[in-house]
C-alpha cells in the first residue's frame, strides 16, 4: 500500500515494541537511503558535547537486517556523535521492518526533522516515489506539501552532477541552480565556473543565462515593468490632484468649439494624410507605449525611394 509508510507503526502492539536496549556501535550501519549526504562536523561536535553533558535524551531507532546486524532508521546524527565520544553501545529501539519500509521511514523521518539541502530533499522525494510507486500528487499529499512545491524540488535533479554538488556544498544557492535549468550540460558547466569564480549574484546569473539563450535580460524586463507600474500609479493619482481645475475647462471649450464650427467650416481640409511620415510617427508612438508598459519590442526600420518599411517583433511570451 502506497501510504503505509506514512502510518507505519500505528497498528503495532505495545508488547515490547518500544523497549530500549543497548546495541554495540560496531554492530550498527547507516541507512543506505539516508537523504543527508553532507554532515557538518562542527554541528556534530556540538551535538556530541550536548550528549556528553546531558546524556542521550532520545534513543536511536534500528532494525535488525541480519542476525546481530542493525541498520539505522532514525538518528544517524546521534549515532555519529556517539562515535565521536567513543561510546561502546547506543540506546536503541528495535523495529521489525522490510527493506522498503525501513528505507521509506528513514527518508520520511529525515525530511520531517533534518535541515536538508534542496538537492538532498529532491533526491529523497525521488527515492520515496520510486520505492512506493507514488505520483507527485500522492507524495505531496502524504508529505503535506503542494504538488508544485514537490515538482519544483524534483526539477533540480535535471541539473548536472557538478551543479548539484555545488548546491550540496553551499558554494551556490538553490536559486543559482534554478537559473541554469534551461542550459545544456556544457553551458551549465561553464556557467557554474563563472558563478563560483566571479561570485555572480542570482540576478547576474539570470542575466548571463538569458544572454546565452538569446532572451530578454530579466533585470531589464524587471526595470521596464517597475517603470510601467510607477507611471500607471502616477496617472491614477494625477486626476485626483487636479480634479477641481479641469471642470471649468471642460465646459467652456465645448461652447467655443461649437461657435467656431459655425463660422469656419473649411477647417476640415487641414490634415495631410498624404505624408507617410505621419503614419510612421503614429506607429513609433504605439511601439514606445508598448515598451513603457513592460513589453519587449524589437523593430527594424528602413526606407526606399517610394515607401517607409518597419518590421516589429514581439515575443509571444513576455
Amino acid at each position: 500500500m502506497a501510504f503505509s509508510l506514512f502510518n507505519f507503526g500505528k497498528n503495532e502492539s505495545t508488547n515490547g515494541k518500544n523497549k530500549v536496549v543497548d546495541i554495540k556501535l560496531d554492530q550498527i550501519v547507516p541507512n543506505r537511503y539516508q537523504p543527508r549526504k553532507v554532515f557538518d562536523q562542527e554541528d556534530l561536535q556540538e551535538l556530541a558535547h550536548t550528549i556528553d553533558e546531558h546524556g542521550l535524551l532520545q534513543p536511536i531507532v534500528l532494525r535488525e537486517y541480519e542476525p546481530a546486524k542493525y541498520e539505522i532508521i532514525a538518528g544517524e546524527r546521534r549515532y555519529r556523535a556517539m562515535k565521536l565520544l567513543n561510546w561502546d553501545t547506543a540506546p536503541a529501539i528495535i523495529k521489525k521492518m522490510t527493506d522498503e519500509e525501513s528505507a521509506s521511514l528513514a527518508l520520511v523521518e529525515n525530511l520531517q526533522r533534518a535541515q536538508l539541502s534542496s538537492v538532498e530533499e529532491a533526491q529523497a522525494y525521488r527515492q520515496l516515489m520510486d520505492l512506493n510507486h507514488l505520483t507527485q500528487a500522492a507524495l505531496a499529499k502524504g508529505m503535506g506539501k503542494s504538488q508544485s512545491f514537490v515538482a519544483n524540488k524534483l526539477r533540480l535533479l535535471k541539473l548536472i552532477t557538478p551543479v548539484q554538488t555545488a548546491i550540496l556544498d553551499h558554494r551556490i544557492s538553490e536559486r543559482h541552480g534554478r537559473a541554469l535549468l534551461d542550459l545544456d550540460e556544457d553551458q551549465q558547466r561553464t556557467m557554474l565556473m563563472r558563478i563560483v569564480n566571479e561570485r555572480l549574484t542570482v540576478r547576474q546569473t539570470e542575466d548571463e543565462v538569458a544572454k546565452v539563450l538569446g532572451r530578454p535580460l530579466p533585470s531589464v524586463v524587471a526595470k521596464q515593468k517597475a517603470a510601467a507600474r510607477e507611471e500607471a500609479q502616477q496617472q491614477a493619482t494625477a486626476p485626483a490632484l487636479t480634479e477641481p481645475a479641469p471642470e471649468p475647462k471642460a465646459t467652456k471649450p465645448a461652447k467655443k468649439a461649437h461657435r467656431k464650427r459655425t463660422s469656419k467650416k473649411p477647417a476640415k481640409t487641414t490634415p495631410k494624410a498624404s505624408d507617410g511620415r505621419i503614419a510612421l510617427n503614429t506607429i513609433k508612438k504605439s511601439i514606445k507605449m508598448a515598451t513603457e508598459n513592460g513589453f519587449t519590442v524589437t523593430t527594424h526600420e528602413s526606407s526606399t525611394k517610394d515607401s517607409y518599411r518597419i518590421t516589429i517583433e514581439i515575443p509571444k511570451e513576455q
